[in-house]
């Protein structure tokens, strides 16, 4: 059967996919939608669904953020919050030694230069925000503008408004390659068949590395393990997203062995999710005992009353890990007609709007929201 042509195919369903999707379609242009399983089945299905700023510095990622947090809200006036499950949460960061207070406050005052909404959170008040937090913690920021979506929930959001839009969504197809016509992409070729287009957009998450070889542009995205705790349901008794300090430098990290730092928020369902944990170990699926005992310790100095609580469940999932710790987004100047949207790490959720958005710019000729050059798909290229 010969596919009908469309102005843009997006592998990947996950977050990202979703966003590319619902504003290529906003933007005029015909979708199609593939991907080599379920819609957010992949790495979006292993997040929590953090929309953060709070752990982000000044800089393009920020920058990204702030858009994006913006556009998540605008967003569920469309959709609907509730069908997003998006909460207004905010976020606590809490240092664990008098050290890493200060360290905190000189980060959080460059945050406040970006915009960033931040109030310094002395000791004796970190139990205003957190009933339960361990009474021995020597001071906190909260960052008000954290937000948190059920993440599977919001891709099939936002892929649903893009088929309403009028985009194709075609599951259990895997893309092989490209074709080419006077050196531009003509057509993807994927489960052995052809689906003509004059786009493409590579948001396959962790795998992004292994679809950009197959459609010609290499990117150097890399898995990057993690590992999340889920309790038995209780009341809610985790209001915010919280964590300590030390797991900003941990996201900033290229350490290729573990590191582990506790970051700890209930869900709507009753559970608390106890993160988070990084180490590249390739696709190891495995299950690591000493990963969970050092995430349910680190859990339990926070909050001391999470240690009589059952763990539930334990899921582990990959992060697309870009050696400069930012995504990659836009076209690719090495093949007419390939754009990439991938390597967010563990802030793909956070980003996807701003990044969906910034992608249909550059298909349709629009200015950017913002620039999009720090974000190149062939910096790494240039620098070795």
């Amino acid at each position: 059967m010969r596919e009908p042509a469309t102005d843009v195919v997006v592998v990947g369903a996950g977050i990202v996919g979703a966003a590319c999707a619902y504003y290529a379609t906003r933007a005029g242009l015909s979708v199609t939608v593939i991907d080599r399983g379920a819609a957010g089945a992949g790495t979006t299905s292993r997040g929590e669904g953090n929309i953060l700023v709070s752990d982000k510095g000044p800089g393009p990622e920020l920058d990204l953020a702030l858009l994006s947090r913006r556009l998540w809200l605008e967003v569920a006036d469309d959709l609907g919050a509730d069908r997003l499950e998006l909460e207004r949460k905010g976020g606590l960061v809490v240092a664990t030694s008098p050290e890493a207070v200060g360290e905190l406050h000189r980060f959080t005052a460059a945050q406040r230069s970006e915009g960033v909404d931040a109030a310094v959170v002395p000791p004796e008040a970190l139990r205003d925000h957190e009933p339960h937090l361990a009474a021995d913690l020597p001071g906190g920021v909260h960052y008000p503008q954290d937000l948190q979506v059920q993440p599977v929930v919001a891709a099939a959001a936002l892929l649903g408004a893009a088929r309403r839009l009028g985009a194709r969504w075609e599951p259990g197809v895997e893309v092989t390659g490209v074709e080419h016509h006077a050196e531009a992409v003509s057509a993807v070729l994927a489960g052995g068949r052809r689906f003509p287009t004059r786009a493409v957009v590579n948001a396959a998450g962790t795998w992004g590395g292994e679809v950009a070889t197959r459609l010609g542009g290499p990117v150097p995205v890399l898995p990057r393990r993690g590992f999340v705790l889920v309790t038995e349901p209780l009341p809610r008794v985790v209001r915010h997203k919280v964590y300590s300090a030390d797991y900003v430098s941990n996201v900033a990290s290229d350490d290729a062995g573990l590191e582990t730092s506790a970051v700890i928020e209930g869900t709507q369902g009753g559970t608390v999710l106890i993160g988070a944990s990084r180490e590249r170990v390739g696709f190891d699926q495995s299950l690591s005992p000493t990963v969970v005992r050092r995430l349910a310790a680190q859990a339990v100095r926070l909050f001391p009353f999470l240690a009589d609580v059952a763990l539930m469940r334990v899921y582990r999932g990959f992060r697309p890990y870009c050696p400069d710790h930012l995504p990659v987004i836009g076209a690719d100047r090495r093949v007419s007609g390939l754009f990439h949207a991938c390597g967010h790490e563990g802030a793909g959720i956070g980003l996807a709007p701003a990044t969906g958005l910034l992608v249909s710019q550059l298909l349709t000729g629009t200015a950017p929201a913002l620039d999009p050059g720090p974000f190149e798909p062939t910096r790494f290229e240039e620098v070795t």
